[in-house]
């Protein structure tokens, strides 16, 4: 059965049927209360609570920690980019633990970025030291990741495709909002995940919407490779992927084709030319909303709300 963990500016929380009761630990960190399951038992079985709306919620995963992601993880998703699924390799990237908010901060938009972007992603989070060489499998892997927790990998493209990289392109701060519950998982829970669906929406409209089947490499296939050469320790977070819908989309072959054989900047510059006539890609006031449950909502990660704002 999972368990709902909330977080204040200065408690912890976990999410009841009657409410939301305070969880009695000296932990600061995520990985410290991820120690503290004591603590976070005796808060289900405690009396008081307060209501879930009355929290002024922050991201359940404090920083610093590292933050990884995989990259074009979702069949759908790779389509949408122009390649073929079942030649897409395992591939990690790093962003930095600075672009982590909270599930309803403002998401700003830096003033250089033109072509603001969403990724509605499942977060793993590390429940115990992992070292590298970590043997991980279907029957070990709620050992060692405590649970799951909604995140956006948002993204500058006019960032991210020129210069061929992720790291400055998805770390500037509120580039990662996270929550707003880091649902805990147990063995019995892991046997739904492949049922979790993730759905985004911009200003009301679907955008996103796609369960874990159409992962290419689930979570135990990813970790065994991430800890051939990664570290991980509790509270780190591992993005795994996003699927169809975003803003960013692959141009047809023949226009593809083409622009292969002009000079990079050219080709760029072509190419932006054509998105900035797409009307998906966020601007100030845009609201993105994403859920992440199972069909039945037996197995829900929350809401998430976020609001699209120009740096001043």
């Amino acid at each position: 059965m999972t368990v709902s963990i909330l977080r204040t500016a200065d408690d912890w929380w976990v999410h009841t049927p009657t409410g939301a009761a305070r969880i009695a630990t000296p932990a600061t960190t995520t990985g410290e209360l991820l120690a503290d399951r004591a603590a976070i038992h005796a808060a289900i079985g405690g009396g008081e609570t307060v209501p879930v709306e009355n929290l002024d919620l922050i991201s359940p995963i404090t920083v610093p920690c590292r933050v990884m992601a995989q990259m074009t993880n979702f069949a759908s998703h790779v389509r949408d980019a122009g390649l073929d699924p079942k030649k897409i390799p395992l591939t990690f990237f790093r962003k930095s633990s600075g672009s982590i908010s909270g599930p309803h901060d403002d998401v700003v938009r830096p003033a250089h970025v033109r072509f603001l972007d969403y990724e509605a992603e499942i977060g793993l989070v590390v429940g115990q030291e992992t070292p590298v060489g970590s043997v991980i499998t279907g029957e070990t892997i709620a050992d060692y990741i405590a649970g799951l927790v909604i995140t956006n990998d948002i993204s500058a493209r006019d960032l991210q495709l020129p210069k061929t990289q992720f790291y400055e392109s998805k770390s500037y701060p509120g580039f990662t909002p996270t929550g707003p519950t880091l649902v805990l998982f147990d063995d019995e829970d892991w046997n739904r995940f492949g049922e979790l669906r993730l759905r985004l929406w911009v200003n009301g409209e679907i955008r996103q919407d796609m369960t874990v089947a159409d992962m290419i490499y689930l979570p135990v296939e990813a970790l065994q490779e991430l800890t051939r050469f990664q570290h991980l320790s509790p509270g780190d977070l591992v993005l795994t992927g996003t699927p169809a819908g975003t803003a960013l989309s692959a141009p047809p072959k023949p226009v593809e084709m083409i622009g292969n054989l002009l000079p990079t900047a050219t080709k760029w510059r072509l190419f932006f030319k054509a998105q900035s006539r797409n009307p998906k890609y966020l601007k100030s006031g845009d609201v993105i909303e994403i859920a992440i449950s199972t069909d039945d909502g037996k197995v829900d990660l929350g809401r998430q709300r976020t609001t699209v704002r120009d740096a001043r």
